[in-house]
């Protein structure tokens, strides 16, 4: 995992679709190279009275198909090529979720842990500022990713339209409902990995009731979907953060287990499960593992030894180039990330449709629209596999490329 790159990634399963697919070449050059890259300075005065000076990025991989959509992500290890990688799956992601946008990446490398909040909101504003020449609700819109709320979206979202002079609520998705919002956004992700449960258990036959499931990270994505997969029946017997793991063969009270983390700031310690050292997780006999943290957590040595049946990606690029092939020759099936967790990035396209029509949904509608949008696409791949005989991720990765090629085609090259 320490030597995992993310661009060399996303790269080799962009070429296996290529081929796949029969993809011109002069596209797949197109496809391999970010449209652009902007790295920036960051310098903020602490609470000191110092200056300190992070490094900031804002990358288009692809803006063909519309804006350029990608959250930002506070991270201390943050770095270019990680940001490169997240843009090129958003490309293939708002594709596979048939969505009209692009993809983009953004941060800033920072422990937001060690920032008080004056500090963060520095932070935020000026990285806004350094980056605005790329924003704007037909250029770019970002949303939240690791480490990112609503909150900084909205320092997001006040930057950009304070430097307009004119209120620009459709630049930025993730704000709260207070300043345009939409109903439905804050687990929105978690959502749809469980609408992708539900259907690959359903191909797989496989039941819901009772299977038992294991999550690494209980977070922004991880929290909600365990309270989700509990009541649809599921009993979530593992729960990893960085702090550690739980364990309960009988189920974990998840109320509780969240009760706990508010105060303690991690599952580690949690008195109605037995403590597990978090790699441990992988091993548990179980019916679904979703890695819902960071990249390249399910790797050859977890592939392995997973004792799960179906993988679904809540976390963005987790599972390896070497773990691939282990997992299809252990027959786990792996619903991937461009399919499992674009319910995030669809409740995003709501909030901007919303923003430019100046009219809120209801929550119903919300819900709706992001349970036949991720059926409709968890549909597509499953039958795209079939046809052409692989697994999920190659599918996916095989209709998100097309998608791409077929807009670069109408639009022609310029000049």
């Amino acid at each position: 995992m320490t030597n995992f790159d993310p661009w060399a990634a996303i790269l080799e399963r962009l070429d296996d679709a290529a081929k796949l697919v029969g993809l011109d070449p002069d596209i797949l050059r197109i496809l391999r190279t970010p449209r652009r890259v902007l790295e920036v300075a960051v310098p903020v005065r602490m609470d000191s009275g110092q200056v300190e000076v992070f490094t900031g990025w804002r990358i288009h991989h692809n803006t063909t198909r519309g804006p350029a959509k990608g959250g930002l992500r506070f991270h201390p290890q943050l770095d270019a090529r990680e940001v490169a990688a997240l843009a090129a799956g958003m490309t293939f992601k708002t594709a596979v979720a048939n969505l009209p946008f692009g993809g983009a990446k953004g941060g800033v490398r920072c422990d937001p842990t060690q920032l008080s909040s004056t500090e963060l909101e520095k932070v935020t504003r000026r990285y806004a500022l350094e980056i605005m020449p790329l924003l704007g609700e037909d250029r770019d819109v970002p949303a939240p990713d690791v480490n990112t709320d609503g909150r900084v979206m909205a320092w997001l979202m006040d930057t950009i339209s304070t430097v307009a002079g004119m209120s620009e609520p459709g630049s930025v998705t993730g704000k709260p409902l207070s300043i345009g919002g939409t109903l439905g956004h804050t687990g929105a992700t978690a959502a749809g990995v469980v609408v992708c449960v539900r259907a690959v258990f359903r191909e797989t036959e496989i039941g819901i009731a009772g299977s038992r499931a294991v999550i690494q990270g209980f977070g922004k994505v991880g929290g909600p979907l365990a309270f989700l997969l509990s009541s649809a029946g599921m009993r979530v017997v593992a729960i990893s953060d960085i702090g550690g793991a739980v364990y309960n063969p009988a189920g974990l009270d998840v109320a509780a287990l969240s009760d706990h983390v508010r105060s303690h700031r991690t599952v580690a310690g949690f008195d109605r499960a037995d403590a597990l050292a978090a790699d441990d997780l992988w091993g548990i006999d179980c019916e679904l593992a979703v890695p819902a943290a960071l990249e390249g957590a399910i790797d050859d040595h977890v592939a392995a030894r997973l004792g799960a049946k179906v993988v679904v990606e809540a976390a963005n690029g987790p599972t390896t180039l070497t773990a691939d092939p282990i997992l299809e020759r252990r027959d786990v099936v792996v619903v991937p990330d461009i399919l499992a967790n674009c319910g995030g990035v669809t409740a995003s396209y709501f909030e901007w449709a919303q923003n430019r029509q100046g009219y809120a949904w209801d929550e119903h509608t919300v819900a709706e629209r992001l349970r036949a949008g991720m059926d409709r696409a968890f549909a597509e791949v499953w039958a795209k596999a079939e046809t052409l005989g692989v697994g999920m991720r190659r599918a996916a990765f095989a209709i998100g490329v097309e998608r791409v090629a077929e807009a670069i085609e109408a639009r022609g090259l310029f000049p």
